[in-house]
């Protein structure tokens, strides 16, 4: 079975490397061999940041074409790709509920599933001339794996109207315009620049960044009373071992000062 995400470990960030030459094609393997990254990931004490690139020319072209081509050629086709595309949702949402902050490298094409793998990550960076779409709606299709609710959830309702029912293809600087990352760099930077980003997100501790992702997905739970969430966070957070060192280390750090500014 080939190994189509290779892994590296630099420091607290696990770097994903998607190699399924030519273009990232996401079929069932390559699902279940994010999901093993993701489950590293969550289980490593010492991850607190999942770095998600590719080594191919685009991110990720969306599902696979033959994939496609033989589900629709047999007479329980449909229902094939539909659990195709369950799966894929699966990994995306336990991708955007993941206990560590993720990043998506987008150095080339997120088109399809491969914009919804990114969409589901807390942070996308993408080279100024990468396309980035979702262009189902061209095919009579919708884009199942969390596109539409994402979407519509990070930009409104007109941005997602725009790309999904448009089926229009935009650049990373057109997608920084609208929201849907929040980094695009030239592409000769941007793959420097994912590395410093994520380098300073590991430097957090792994509880807050969850607990902070817990709060902010409250936000838009309506079963969900955010401000408790805060309250009940807060005060785990106050009884965890690293938090707790950090806080002596801060407050001895400002009594120091505070002391030399006093003498």
């Amino acid at each position: 079975m080939p190994t189509l995400v290779h892994t590296q470990h630099c420091g607290r960030v696990l770097v994903a490397t998607l190699s399924r030459p030519p273009v990232n094609a996401l079929d069932d393997e390559l699902i279940v061999q994010l999901h093993a990254v993701l489950d590293s990931a969550v289980a490593d004490d010492g991850v607190s940041v999942l770095h998600i690139r590719s080594e191919q020319r685009v991110f990720s072209a969306g599902a696979d074409l033959a994939l496609i081509r033989d589900c629709f050629a047999t007479a329980h086709g449909p229902d094939a790709m539909t659990e195709v595309v369950r799966h894929m949702q699966r990994l995306y949402q336990r991708l955007e509920a993941a206990p560590l902050a993720t990043l998506a490298e987008i150095g080339g094409a997120a088109l399809g599933g491969g914009l919804e793998l990114a969409l589901a990550c807390d942070f996308r960076a993408a080279a100024l001339d990468a396309q980035l779409g979702l262009p189902e709606a061209g095919l009579g299709l919708l884009p199942g794996a969390g596109g539409t609710q994402r979407l519509t959830r990070l930009c409104g309702p007109g941005v997602a109207k725009r790309l999904i029912l448009g089926a229009e293809v935009i650049s990373g600087e057109q997608a920084l315009q609208l929201g849907i990352v929040q980094w695009a760099l030239p592409r000769e930077q941007l793959a420097a620049s994912s590395r410093e980003l994520a380098a300073r997100l590991a430097t957090l501790p792994k509880a807050a960044l969850a607990a902070n992702k817990r709060c902010i997905a409250a936000q838009s739970d309506p079963q969900r009373d955010g401000y408790a969430d805060e309250i009940a966070e807060t005060r785990k957070l106050y009884d965890h071992p690293e938090t707790r060192l950090r806080v002596s280390a801060f407050l001895a750090r400002s009594g120091s000062r505070t002391r030399k500014e006093v003498a």
